[in-house]
């Protein structure tokens, strides 16, 4: 998780361990979700999750050509359990909120957890909380953050966006059929923000990354559009090189990805801030993908 500093709006209220209401609140809406996917039962996720994020779930499933909703559940690790973890603070902003914990987070995969944070968030407000996500955070590299959190200084939370509900729910992406072909974007931006929108569907942000994503609605036949924008972030020298990517995906078992497109730069290369190109996926592509070629 990078570290950032922002102006938060003022109607952001804290709730410490001793205070009643939020935080019993957030956590029963956790532990109903947890229970549905732990127990696979799709009523009762659809239940606890909130809207966006059902949809943006669903829709990663069929963009990957599973099968809704049985692979909601299909996960590498169970979601951990709150037990014997210290609650650092719940926060509530609008219909947003957070709640974050300190300790052992288990993931049951086996090894001994070190202590690490876990941030919940959440959608709602006076109807009922509903969950959204959890985000990770790996402090082996942030020893002195550790030691602050097990101290119960909170100051890495309140100067970290990620912790700190934000006051705007997300809207409710359209829904997309099954994917025609499976696709997934890939950016290698050290020092520079990459955002990526294909077909005017599928969008991503990625900072200073290396790594892929689905491609919500896949790609189609014919003409695909991809439309990218680059900014240099704070500590890059705008001089890195730097590589956007589209890969389809075989179904078929032996079948390397294909790469449909690509933009990319050397080091030392000026990238365009912005720009629109395309891609087309013909009967040649198409026979590839299949493993006729």
């Amino acid at each position: 998780m990078i570290r950032m500093i922002c102006i938060l709006p003022l109607c952001v209220t804290v709730i410490s361990a001793a205070d009643e209401g939020l935080r019993p609140a957030l956590e029963k809406s956790y532990n109903s979700w947890r229970d549905a996917v732990v127990r696979k039962d799709p009523a009762a996720w659809q239940r606890t999750t909130a809207p966006h994020r059902r949809m943006e779930v669903k829709n990663r499933i069929l963009s990957e050509k599973r099968a809704f909703p049985a692979a909601v559940f299909d996960l590498p690790a169970p979601p951990p359990s709150l037990a014997g973890l210290k609650f650092l603070e719940a926060k509530q902003n609008g219909a947003t909120a957070k709640a974050s914990y300190f300790g052992k987070i288990d993931f049951g995969v086996g090894g001994t957890p070190s202590d690490n944070l876990l941030v919940l968030s959440f959608t709602g407000g006076g109807g009922g909380w509903l969950y959204d996500r959890a985000d990770f955070v790996n402090l082996a590299a942030l020893p002195e953050v550790r030691k602050e959190l097990a101290s119960g200084d909170l100051g890495y939370l309140n100067e970290t966006p990620e912790a700190r509900p934000s006051g705007v729910v997300p809207p409710t992406p359209i829904e997309v059929g099954p994917a025609k072909h499976i696709a997934k974007v890939y950016v290698f931006c050290p020092g520079r923000e990459v955002r990526v929108q294909i077909n005017k569907i599928s969008q991503h942000r990625f900072a200073n990354a290396k790594e892929a994503e689905v491609v919500i609605g896949g790609a189609r036949d014919g003409l695909n559009e991809v439309q990218y924008s680059i900014r240099k972030l704070e500590g890059g020298t705008g001089k890195e090189a730097m590589t956007i990517r589209v890969y389809l995906m075989s179904e078929v078992r032996g079948v390397q990805p294909i790469k449909v497109f690509e933009y990319q730069l050397a080091e030392g290369a000026v990238p365009k801030p912005f720009g629109t190109e395309t891609f087309t996926v013909d009967a040649a592509t198409v026979a590839k993908l299949a493993g006729r070629n």
